[in-house]
Formats: C-alpha cells, sequence, structure tokens
C-alpha cells in the first residue's frame, strides 16, 4: 500500500512538473544592461535581427532613426502626430509587418518611428506583443518565459493588484520619512533607467517631499528628443507590497506642476524582483531576486 501511494504522488507530481514545463510557449534569452534595460534579439520580417528593449510602458513597437535609414525590409506607409512625456511629435509608421523572437512570431505589426530607445537598443516592444498571454520576467536566469495560462510558480510570488489605465500598468508603492507613509501609484516603466520618478501633482501636494535634498540635476530624454530636467534626491524607505528599500534614488520634473502626470517606478527598482505578468495584466505576481540587495544605480 506505502508503495502505491509513493507510486501515486510521484507520478502527480510529474503531471504537474510536464503541465507546467509544457505550458511554456517561449522562453526568450535577454540581456540586462549597466542602465538596467531588457534587451532581446527580433527578427524584422525575415532579414534584420535588431536589438530591441523589452518597455513595459508602451504598446507598440518603434524603431529609432538612426537604425531605420539602413533597413530595406522596412517601408514606410503614413506620418502622424504621437505624444511623449516632452510634448508631441511627428513620427513615420510601417503598418504590417513580421516579428520573431526565437520561435514566437507575429504578423501585421505596425511599427512606428521615434529618436530614441533605451542604450544600447535600436527600439523597444512592449508586453501588447504578447496579448492574451502570462508573462515571466526573470532576472536570476534572464529569461522571458511565455506561457498560455498562469504558471503554478505564480502561487509562491507577492500577488498584487494592478491598476490598467489605457494599456499602461500601475502598481501602489508608499513612499517613508520619519512617521509619514504617503501612497501613490507608479507606471511601471522598465524603459526608465532610475528607480521612482514622482509627479508634479504629488510632490506639490506632500509638503514632506518637498523637504527632500536636491542632490543633482540630470536631463532625460523621451522617445521623440524632447529634452526634461530631472532633479535627484535620496529617500529614506519605499515599500511595495511587503518589501522594502532604503535609501533609495528618486527623481521629480523640474518646471510647471502638471507636466509630469505620473510617478514612475523603472527598471532599477523592477529588476531587483522576478515577476509574473497575468494575461490580463489584471495583477503582478513578485518575488525578490539576486539582485535585491544591490546597491543603487549612482545618482
Amino acid at each position: 500500500m506505502n508503495k502505491l501511494i509513493i507510486t501515486v504522488l510521484l507520478l502527480s507530481i510529474s503531471q504537474v512538473s510536464m503541465a507546467q514545463k509544457n505550458d511554456v510557449i517561449e522562453t526568450i534569452p535577454f540581456e540586462l544592461t549597466t542602465y538596467n534595460n531588457i534587451l532581446v534579439d527580433v527578427v524584422l520580417n525575415q532579414k534584420d535581427t535588431l536589438a530591441l528593449m523589452f518597455h513595459t510602458a508602451v504598446s507598440d513597437v518603434s524603431l529609432i532613426k538612426d537604425v531605420t535609414k539602413d533597413l530595406a525590409s522596412i517601408s514606410w506607409n503614413e506620418q502622424d502626430t504621437v505624444s511623449s512625456w516632452g510634448g508631441e511629435s511627428t513620427s513615420r509608421r510601417s503598418n504590417k509587418n513580421d516579428l520573431a523572437i526565437g520561435d514566437f512570431s507575429q504578423s501585421n505589426i505596425p511599427i512606428w518611428e521615434c529618436e530614441q530607445s533605451g542604450r544600447m537598443s535600436v527600439g523597444k516592444f512592449g508586453p501588447s506583443l504578447f496579448e492574451g498571454k502570462s508573462i515571466e520576467v526573470d532576472f536570476d536566469q534572464k529569461v522571458i518565459k511565455i506561457y498560455n495560462s498562469l504558471p503554478t510558480k505564480a502561487a509562491n510570488y507577492e500577488k498584487l493588484e494592478l491598476l490598467n489605465q489605457n494599456g499602461s500598468m500601475f502598481i501602489q508603492g508608499t513612499s517613508i520619512l520619519g512617521k509619514d507613509s504617503i501612497w501613490n501609484i507608479y507606471l511601471i516603466h522598465s524603459g526608465y533607467s532610475g528607480s521612482i520618478l514622482y509627479d508634479d501633482t504629488f510632490v506639490q501636494s506632500n509638503e514632506k517631499l518637498k523637504e527632500l535634498e536636491v542632490i543633482k540635476e540630470t536631463e532625460l530624454k523621451d522617445s521623440y528628443g524632447n529634452i526634461i530636467k530631472v532633479k535627484k534626491s535620496k529617500l529614506p524607505s519605499f515599500l511595495i507590497g511587503q518589501h522594502e528599500f532604503t535609501n533609495i534614488p528618486v527623481g521629480f520634473f523640474e518646471g510647471s506642476v502638471g507636466r509630469q502626470k505620473m510617478s514612475v517606478l523603472g527598471g532599477d527598482l523592477l529588476k531587483r524582483f522576478n515577476f509574473i505578468l497575468d494575461a490580463e495584466h489584471k495583477y503582478i505576481y513578485l518575488k525578490t531576486n539576486g539582485l535585491s540587495s544591490d546597491p543603487f544605480s549612482e545618482l
């Protein structure tokens, strides 16, 4: 009887393991750059292999002008007005393209032309390329896994609700200054190499944040080359779910109130978690990884 029970248990474990393994559509290797960006090799129209950034805050595929001028595999059909952090710009669009990442491929993909992308990349794509699929990003193994359904391993991660606005994913975080805990929602933005970027209204409505010492001023360029000045400071503590990070670099925009309309959680913080997105982007599942205690990038 004991042998029978053990055999049944082993078979059950094996079946669960195989079911999860077989549910993986594609395993995609990536490079985590020194700028905290995720780079993936993508084949465009069966001809050009390009290093694109996996960008959690975009819905479209885009390529920078510096590379499009040398690509014979793409043709441009239209020009339109686009909006970005720094304002409005014009961009060319190519309507029907094939993209392949490993054995995973999509057809009839529109591509936009832009000025900038993450350093070392020539463009970017977002989670919408894997519409209807669960996405796992594993920084320990440096792979993205695509699943037909939520993998069972998600049960071992912390489950947090996402706020989805116009295809963008937001997560709640809490800034801690002394006895004050100030919560806000943050756009999950793997394209931003820093950790936290506050929106103007949030800063203006919280006096404690105004007391943060400005350590440095830098400049950012958005996808279309618009320059944005950012002031940098350090926050004593920041909470995401049950995870606390101390002495974390934060930034806020210089200029009139309302220019920066949303707060951002960037790559320097995101890389400290292996995470899973469910297919509907209603929840994110977080688990700290081997990078969780690494020093934050220099201000």
